[in-house]
């Protein structure tokens, strides 16, 4: 029997990729390339053509190069962590994994930064600028697992983002490989620099600008002390209210967590946390600074918090209470993996003064469409983590999930927000890039794709909508009567 045109493809490739790589790491059975067909949105699975691990940046040009001759399509793959698609392969492209470029080539702390390759862990980071007295402030999390690269190309935030700031506030340069097989250096050692801010503009582009191959992190003094208040609420409306109140008194925590019920309940199964599991939802607020100021800082927080309707508040006694409280957050997902057999993790952000009315909204959606929902949010900045259960084996329950979370991201479009926080678009979203953008920015963006990437080899068919996609969602919302987003009529 004949090979199919698409085996001889492959054996093609592996012929030309052998040349460049050592033959282990070129990756051409089924067996073999089974473990990269999703990411960490398992709903969606692709087979990819071919999957290569090269070593150091060279092999990545090399590679690079090749894929450009050919004119093969390439997804770059960091830990596989990423929850929107981002790194979901092409049945006719090469899947390329960061994974063995994974040094720290340099902590430097006299000007507080660390140079490493995308396939360090976020986690080791900070274990390596530790005994320096420094660390690596975004932490997803996923960080004991995540990489640097990944946290790049999705810009990666973590609980302490709100007074730290997401990967991109993080980083002070970056290497790049282009879709033609060129190095590039974006950056520099300082914290700003001349000409356009193109390290802002690759963060957050989901490996479709190009393949970053060395990160120049911001490293930052560990605080004197940190210390975390858990606060339980009886109405998670409350909770919501809350959470404004403590930003509108001034108070900028190094962290602000939530967590309803579910989650709370699933998490403390999981990880004995010591969460008061009666509580409709839970708050945690870290503050941290020099012994002074947090002692003035955790008082007020104490304060606020039962002005706001808290039915308890405890302050964590010690840095094992205070491991044990974030624990509980971190592990939040996998809990909820524990009481459902599957669910779909959301990601959007609002402005923090409309999260009552969300949460309300989201309720009634969980009746609508007859799933629940547990909800876990970065809350201090508005980044909802909305965890809809649905068993992936029950007919029609993967699409009312869909359909559910789709909802959720056009809600935080309408209350002035937007369809993701730190997840990024990816495949996942790319509908509700429809809602959020009117045709004349989509268009900009296919144009700086174009500039960066002109034969749409790197991740194509993410993140951005083609705009006849768009105008095939805009029908769909004009014919139900939605009037919500009116630009979907001009697509």
């Amino acid at each position: 029997m004949s090979d199919s045109p698409r085996d001889t493809r492959r054996r093609h490739l592996a012929r030309r990729f052998r040349q460049v790589l050592e033959a282990e790491y070129v990756l051409t059975r089924e067996s073999e390339l089974r473990p990269y067909e999703c990411d960490g949105l398992p709903a969606y699975r692709h087979l990819p053509l071919i999957v290569v691990l090269p070593a150091d940046a060279a092999q990545v040009q090399a590679v690079m190069r090749i894929c450009h001759e050919e004119q093969v399509p390439v997804v770059a793959r960091g830990a596989g962590t990423g929850l929107s698609g981002g790194a979901l392969p092409l049945e006719d492209g090469v899947l390329l994994s960061l994974a063995r470029l994974n040094r720290i080539l340099e902590v430097d702390p006299d000007n507080l930064c660390a140079r490493v390759q995308p396939g360090v862990r976020n986690l080791a980071i900070s274990e390596a600028a530790r005994p320096h007295g420094l660390y690596y402030a975004p932490d997803p999390s996923s960080q004991i697992a995540c990489t640097i690269g990944g946290n790049v190309a999705e810009n990666a935030g973590g609980v302490h983002c709100l007074k730290y700031g997401l990967t991109v506030n993080n980083l002070l340069a970056l290497e790049l490989v282009t879709a033609e097989g060129e190095r590039l250096r974006i950056g520099s050692g300082g914290l700003d620099g001349p000409g356009y801010d193109l390290s802002a503009l690759l963060t957050g582009s989901e490996g479709m600008l190009g393949i970053v191959v060395e990160v120049t992190v911001r490293l930052l003094p560990i605080p004197a002390r940190a210390q975390v208040a858990l606060a339980a609420f009886d109405d998670i409306e409350k909770a919501g209210q809350a959470v404004a109140d403590i930003i509108a008194e001034g108070i900028l925590p190094a962290g602000l967590e939530m967590m309803d019920q579910p989650s709370l309940q699933a998490a403390e199964d999981f990880v004995h946390a010591g969460y008061p599991t009666d509580a409709a939802a839970i708050l945690l607020c870290e503050v941290d600074g020099d012994n002074e100021e947090v002692s003035e800082e955790i008082a007020r927080v104490r304060q606020r918090l039962l002005d706001s309707g808290a039915t308890e508040v405890r302050t964590a006694q010690d840095e094992a209470e205070r491991a044990r409280f974030w624990a509980g957050r971190k592990a939040a997902f996998p809990a909820v993996g524990r009481i459902s057999p599957d669910y779909y993790c959301m990601d959007g952000t609002i402005p923090r003064k409309h999260l009552p009315r969300v949460l309300r909204k989201i309720a009634a959606m969980s009746q609508e469409f007859g799933l629940r929902a547990a909800n876990v949010f970065h809350a201090g900045d508005g980044n909802l983590h909305p965890l809809i259960l649905y068993d992936g084996n029950a007919p029609g329950e993967l699409e009312r999930a869909e359909a559910f979370g789709g909802r959720i991201l056009e809600l935080c479009v309408e209350v002035g927000g937007t369809i993701t926080g730190e997840h990024g678009v990816g495949l996942e979203k790319i509908d509700q890039m429809c809602a959020q953008f009117p045709p004349e920015e989509l268009q900009l963006f296919h144009a700086i794709k174009a500039a960066f990437d002109p034969r749409g080899l790197l991740n194509p068919g993410k993140a951005i909508p083609t705009l006849n996609r768009c105008a095939e969602f805009g029908a769909m919302h004009v014919k139900a009567g939605d009037l919500r987003f009116p630009h979907l009529e001009r697509f």
